[in-house]
């Protein structure tokens, strides 16, 4: 086949350190800017991003060219130095280790991008925790509960 084709949608869930609440509302709306250039300077389409001070949500359209894991740490690295390059936070700012991906199939695109984008309104009904393990649980994702998350300090 002359041409590679694909359709690569991937839900990607992260948080801050120890899930502090460290992503403010006047740079937040900057910081996700910048995710989206790092994700388009690897060629992959971000196609919704939006979140809460301790946690952010995408939603690619992913390329084969880059694995992954390799993306979201490129996403973190650049971002945590752009963070802390801009004195956004007090002290130094840092992603947790890990993050949670999930295929999402073409059809489900839409009401995906709906859900990342009413982040505000759907955790005033419902915390992170729970809705992170909601995630894992319908994806038949398995996980060990020691290992969700370090502790809120």
């Amino acid at each position: 086949m002359a041409n590679t084709y694909t359709n690569i949608h991937v839900h990607i869930v992260f948080t801050v350190q120890n899930r502090d609440c460290l992503i403010g509302t006047i740079w937040r709306g900057d910081l996700y800017r910048y995710i989206i250039g790092i994700c388009s300077n690897y060629k992959h389409k971000v196609l919704a991003i939006n979140g809460m001070p301790d946690h952010v949500h995408i939603l690619i359209g992913m390329r084969p060219n880059q694995s992954l894991s390799e993306l979201m740490q490129n996403v973190k690295a650049y971002s945590t130095k752009w963070i802390n390059e801009n004195g956004y936070v007090r002290g130094k700012f840092s992603w947790q280790e890990g993050f949670g991906a999930f295929s999402i199939c073409a059809s489900e695109v839409k009401t995906v991008v709906e859900y990342i984008m009413n982040q505000q309104e759907h955790h005033q009904k419902k915390t992170f925790s729970n809705e992170y393990r909601e995630l894992l649980n319908s994806f038949k994702v398995d996980y060990d509960e020691r290992y969700l998350f370090k502790p809120v300090v």
